[in-house]
């Protein structure tokens, strides 16, 4: 397989797998973070303004109590009355740290740092702040010196309240206390004034605030939970989506994308890197002959019945699935061929019987899957798997039983390799080898065996190419045939031999009629009588000159159109006729419709001992039925002249064989024209005749047949 379709489908899959859970997943987490810390960064803002706010106005009211101490006596004791009534707990130390006053509890911890305060009334201060036994923890300094907020030591302070009672409880009063104590030097630093401040949050604000925080995470919640949903629901879809892709319409089960997909993945494993593996090509036989028999239905429930039956016979880490028409695909592992041959034919057995009163047969195309190992002989996991490729060689060993009607194994080996190297070579080179006209025509004349005369010749091809050497139409014209090029070949032909016909006419020879080979895949063609007339007259070459052969394979086709041809070719001046006579199974009915000129027995009447036997009663009642339908006869491979001598007697018309020629390029052809001279019998020119191994007599008797 191509890598455009390879690609193809690789995308195809990237579609159905694209998985969007991923992304739902992302936007859960962008959320919850951004919201996180939407939350986080509103609150602490709000927070801080409230923090500031307060403690600013405590710390304007300690700023006072300091300037008030500050410009007051050093003996007037009245002072510390007036400090008193504000009830603030406060103590005064020198530059020793020697307490000189003290009001209220000193409950002044030893974590110190700084605040900046905003709002204060001298707009912002950065003031000197120790914290309270409560709060000790609660804060802690940075690497400048400023106290930040410590969310480890929350927990602490709140125990730490608890256990201390710092609730004031009142319909309006309960609150909870942040007690922290400013130091503001004063009297020229040789003092220093410590007030106790609290930032006193009443139960309403912190209710406020938590009410604040549940919502938006409540919100928050609702819109991840919505997220979530939609998460597995696609993760649902995805599932149902996957089953539906890899899923078989007819047999219900897998289909081939998802064993060309789970086969790949199986066979790239490291796991399985020294497990032995098998594709398998299972064709139903004569499927569509069952349909036909009965109906549509009923071959689709075999179907059915044989995918099960594939399915109950596979083990783990091995697969089967439905391919196409009537071709299952399996990947099996094995230990020996011996020992996998003895198990597709259990599998063979138990499909043979799936039908009440019907006896099925099934044919199996193999591929081994080569294990590759190191130096060392260990097994190494495979890179190069393109399960495509391994089962279409599973199919080509397959192809190899198409003429058995019985059920068969056939093992892919080298030698379909190499048939498979050679279709794509001669494919390949096909139009260049028209282009540059490597097609030879050869030609091998017919004689009248009672006068030795010439009176026809037969157009043969040869492929001459400059990379490939000679080789004979039985290498090549079968593979174009199946791959729709002949057309192009039987064009080649008639053009080719009309322009040699014509330029020998020019130079004086005595033609005879060429017979050219017309394919039977080219009268699927309407205008193909058209054609062949607009080619002949091309070249400017006599319609007399140009016989028109069609194998007997031909009139299995469309027999209407056929005989439609056959009249308007007649008209158009054309000798028509059937080569290879006796080859199948149809000939005389053919001959009852089919409104011929000539009638070519096939080679295979003369290969061995003709005389006396059943043989020579055969060939002598077609020769006397062609004439009694008033047709020509020519008899084809004939070698020996104990076969001439009984042809002559019995009255056929023309001989072509190595008797008389072997096959000839054009300038050898024109020669015995012009000589024109008919058969010498001498042993000089049958010595030249037999000693001609150019190529093996079967080979060169080979035509553009259908």
């Amino acid at each position: 397989m191509s890598k455009t379709p390879k690609r193809k489908k690789n995308k195809v899959l990237k579609i159905v797998k694209k998985n969007h859970i991923w992304v739902t997943i992302a936007l859960c987490l962008i959320i919850a973070i951004v919201s996180d810390t939407f939350i986080a960064i509103f609150s602490s803002t709000i927070g801080t303004f409230v923090f500031n706010s307060k403690i600013g106005d405590e710390y304007d009211a300690v700023s006072y109590m300091a300037q008030m101490y500050e410009f007051s006596s050093e003996d007037d004791d009245s002072i510390f009355d007036f400090l008193n009534k504000d009830g603030r707990s406060y103590f005064i130390t020198d530059n020793h740290g020697k307490v000189i006053y003290q009001n209220g509890e000193n409950t002044m911890g030893t974590t110190s740092g700084t605040f900046v305060l905003p709002i204060t009334s001298e707009g912002e201060v950065k003031v000197k702040v120790y914290l309270d036994n409560i709060t000790e923890g609660l804060f802690v300094p940075d690497e400048d010196g400023e106290l930040v907020f410590s969310t480890g030591s929350i927990f602490t302070y709140a125990f730490r309240v608890w256990e201390q009672t710092n609730l004031q409880v009142g319909s309006k009063k309960t609150s909870v206390d942040l007690p922290l104590w400013i130091a503001i030097d004063v009297k020229d630093g040789r003092q220093t004034f410590y007030a106790k401040t609290g930032y006193r949050m009443s139960f309403s604000d912190v209710a406020f605030l938590l009410i604040f925080i549940l919502l938006a995470l409540l919100l928050v919640g609702c819109i991840i939970v919505l997220l979530l949903v939609n998460m597995f629901s696609t993760l649902i879809y995805q599932r149902n989506m996957s089953k539906v892709f890899f899923t078989d319409p007819i047999t219900r089960g897998h289909n081939w994308m998802w064993f060309s997909v789970r086969g790949e993945q199986l066979l790239k494993k490291r796991r399985s890197a020294a497990v032995s593996y098998a594709v398998l090509d299972l064709v139903f036989v004569k499927y569509r002959n069952y349909c036909v028999c009965h109906s549509v239905v009923e071959g689709e429930e075999m179907l059915y019945k044989v995918d099960r039956i594939l399915n109950e016979s596979i083990g783990k880490k091995e697969m089967a699935a439905h391919y196409a028409s009537a071709n299952f695909a399996l990947l099996l592992k094995f230990k020996d061929r011996e020992e996998l041959k003895a198990r597709i034919q259990q599998i063979i057995n138990k499909l043979e019987t799936i039908g009440k009163d019907h006896k099925f047969t099934f044919h199996v195309g193999v591929y081994v899957v080569e294990n590759i190992k190191d130096a060392k002989g260990r097994a190494v996991k495979r890179k190069d798997i393109d399960i495509e490729r391994e089962y279409n060689n599973a199919c080509t060993a397959r192809s190899t039983l198409e003429d058995s009607d019985e059920s068969a194994i056939a093992f892919f080996d080298e030698n379909l390799l190499e048939e498979q190297k050679w279709i794509d070579i001669v494919m390949e080179h096909r139009r260049s080898a028209i282009e540059n006209e490597e097609y030879l025509i050869y030609y091998q004349p017919k004689y009248d065996p009672k006068t030795n005369k010439l009176r026809g010749v037969e157009a043969l091809i040869r492929w001459n190419s400059p990379e490939l050497g000679f080789k004979s139409p039985g290498t090549f014209i079968p593979i174009l045939e199946k791959n729709g090029f002949i057309q192009d070949i039987d064009h080649y032909m008639i053009t080719h031999v009309a322009r040699a016909q014509k330029a020998w006419l020019d130079a004086g020879y005595e033609c005879v009629p060429a017979s050219v080979n017309v394919s039977r895949a080219h009268f699927i063609e309407d205008d193909l009588a058209e054609q062949i007339r607009d080619a002949v007259d091309a070249e400017g070459c006599p319609r007399n000159l140009l016989e028109i052969e069609l194998t007997e394979s031909a009139f299995f086709d469309d027999k209407k159109a056929l005989i439609d041809t056959i009249l308007k070719l007649k008209e158009y001046g054309f000798m028509v006729s059937m080569d290879d006579f006796g080859s199948g199974y149809s000939s005389l009915n053919s001959l009852k419709d089919m409104p011929l000129d000539i009638l070519k027995l096939d080679a295979e009447f003369f290969r061995g001992d003709i005389n006396g036997g059943r043989g020579e009663i055969v060939i002598s009642k077609a020769i006397s039925l062609a004439k009694s339908l008033n047709m020509l006869t020519v008899a084809e491979g004939v070698e020996f002249k104990e076969q001439v001598d009984f042809l002559a007697e019995k009255g056929c018309d023309m001989i072509q064989g190595y008797f008389f020629a072997k096959p000839m390029l054009g300038e050898e052809y024109a020669d015995k024209m012009n000589r024109k001279e008919g058969f010498e019998d001498s042993k000089e020119e049958k010595a030249k005749v037999e000693e001609t191994e150019e190529e093996k007599p079967e080979e060169q008797a080979i035509l553009t047949e259908n």
